[in-house]
């Protein structure tokens, strides 16, 4: 980019910035119902220990079967499990004499749902469908549309790909799109989590056969396996356990080695000789453990098999082990396994977990709602661990649907949700946003090497995009960590400072300078830009050279804003 295209553009990138982060000042007081709330949550807690009569419409759970497992119960309307949310939020808000915001207009909400469910932006027909639209249920009808939708797959796909295979040296040569690909479609088609977990803990074969072994294969060893089943699963870190008895640790090295005991018969092949060219990597179930099909790392201590604070347990001589222990995980007499899910549910839409870190929910961890969660993961388990169920009620509350606009009264507060939480675009959200709003499929790979790009298979123009952008393990959803780097390599690409598509399709319709700015404003930041928002961009446009010119520099503007980087 020439300086004489800088310093236009970047003057009105600050302008834009400036204007993304705008205060409305005239925000109307809303009248609460915190009274009718609390009673609310005071009767669906006294009920929560009891079957639920209706079932929620439009849910399409297959509960998991391993034999002949009792039937499942009816579980909550969507209404009764959002008015579940609502309360519980509310209740504490009440007792904190804490004011909520009021609710977010239609398009903030928008945006906010098509990331947090589908993981990318409306496009412009779709935002100017729902700005219009004057049917009264229709953030609900929004709500079905996109949990039906192939994004939602997709986005807990990526979700999960990171947690289930992390990148390391053991695994580079293993293929992950295999996994991304089948949990893309198993959240899709509704299975339920202790389905999806099962199928991952147990599977054997090869990765054409079984997808879900690229799991097994992606943890290679008893002591990774451990680590991530329990981390992932039952949201408790246990690695530090494996090699001493930390003095403050809740779990010592006999709890750590009595989980890891269900997967000493386990082998996962040779992933690297395999795409070379060699036999199918297969994972099995060796006929007893075997340290050269199985190898242990040197703190390994010999120990009797036991559930994570449960009794010691016999295994069979014949059969598989991880079998056993897959049964206990994704039980609903578990202790951990649905309260571990319902919290990273709720940090996906909320930025956070009820518990904080969510894949390590000591019992000493501060919880700001610990009724909430224990009625959400009751709930949960009574469905069948029916994830469309838990997302379609969170995200029809009222806690869900506040703004982010924080007021006088409420700015402060960082745990009782009086305002929905700013998060920043994960890679994945990002990658697929710029996408729709610039209309490209892909986008070419930095030049040069990118630190921890792992060796093996090739990856996707999207992979290595994520890979450059991705942020540390523990970061957090609400805070920025991208670095000069990501921030030149955006500033810099030629598709987003003026989209050869984007542009030719406003020349063909013939839109004026007003409809053409509210175009680009449309699939960018998904909403119509205000009159003065308008009059900078007309002012701006009378200054270059051609309309062109100036719509490019518009789009530039608006991709690179903090607007575009956040979910508000």
């Amino acid at each position: 980019m020439k300086f004489r295209r800088i310093v236009p553009t970047f003057a009105l990138g600050l302008l834009l910035a400036l204007i993304a982060g705008r205060v409305d000042t005239d925000l109307a007081a809303e009248e609460t119902k915190l009274e009718k709330r609390k009673a609310f949550l005071k009767k669906m807690l006294e009920k929560k220990n009891k079957p639920q009569t209706d079932a929620a419409p439009g849910s399409d759970a297959k509960p998991y079967d391993p034999g002949s497992p009792p039937p499942r119960p009816k579980f909550m309307a969507t209404a009764a499990l959002a008015a579940l949310v609502d309360a519980g939020i509310d209740g504490k808000l009440e007792a904190a004499k804490v004011a909520p915001s009021v609710r977010t207009d239609d398009a903030e909400f928008l945006r906010r749902a098509f990331l947090d469910i589908a993981g990318v932006i409306p496009t412009p027909d779709r935002v100017v469908r729902f700005l219009d639209s004057t049917e009264k249920d229709k953030r609900a009808k929004l709500i079905e549309e996109l949990i039906a939708h192939p994004g939602f797959g997709r986005r807990m796909a990526d979700v999960y790909g990171h947690l289930l295979f992390p990148v390391d040296s053991d695994n580079r040569f293993v293929r992950k799109e295999p996994l991304t690909k089948w949990l893309a479609e198993s959240f899709n088609k509704g299975d339920t989590w202790n389905a999806i977990v099962t199928e991952l803990m147990t599977a054997v074969g090869t990765q054409e056969d079984r997808p879900a072994t690229t799991y097994t294969m992606a943890n290679r060893g008893v002591d990774k396996l451990t680590d991530s089943c329990t981390k992932v699963f039952l949201g408790i870190q246990m690695q530090c356990a494996q090699c001493h008895n930390h003095p403050f640790a809740e779990w010592k090295q006999k709890e750590y080695w009595g989980m890891s005991q269900f997967y000493m018969k386990v082998s996962t092949g040779n992933p690297k000789a395999a795409l070379k060219g060699g036999a199918a990597a297969e994972v099995k179930e060796i006929d007893s453990p075997n340290r050269k099909q199985n190898p242990l790392p040197e703190a390994a201590k010999p120990t009797t098999p036991k559930f994570l604070g449960g009794d010691e347990v016999k295994l069979p001589t014949n059969g598989s082990w991880r079998s056993v222990l897959a049964e206990w995980t994704t039980s609903r007499d578990n202790p951990y396994f649905a309260k571990s899910m319902t919290n990273r549910i709720w940090s996906l839409y909320f930025g956070r977990g009820i518990v904080n870190p969510v894949d390590d929910m000591l019992e000493d961890r501060p919880n700001t709602h610990p009724e909430l969660l224990m009625a959400l993961s009751k709930e949960f388990a009574a469905s069948g661990f029916d994830i469309k169920h838990m997302v379609r009620g969170i995200c029809n509350s009222e806690a869900y649907q506040r703004s982010s606009k924080p007021t006088s009264a409420n700015k402060a507060d960082v745990a009782l949700w009086s305002h929905q939480a700013m998060k920043v675009l994960t890679p994945e959200q990002l990658f697929d946003s710029l996408a729709t709003s610039s209309k490209f499929d892909d986008m070419p790979a930095p030049k040069g090497k990118i630190a921890g790009q792992p060796k093996g298979p090739p990856q996707s123009p999207r992979d290595r995009f994520v890979l450059f952008f991705q942020s540390s393990e523990d970061a957090k959803a609400t805070e920025y960590e991208t670095g000069i780097p990501q921030t030149l390599r955006l500033m810099n690409a030629a598709r987003l400072t003026a989209s050869p598509v984007v542009l030719a399709e406003i020349n063909k319709a013939g839109l004026s300078r007003e409809k053409a700015i509210e175009r680009l404003y449309l699939g960018t930041v998904s909403r119509r830009p205000t009159a003065d928002e308008v009059k900078k961009m007309l002012e701006y446009a009378d200054k270059q050279s051609d309309l062109k010119t100036a719509y490019g520099d518009i789009l530039w503007a608006l991709t690179n804003s903090s607007e575009f980087a956040m979910n508000r």
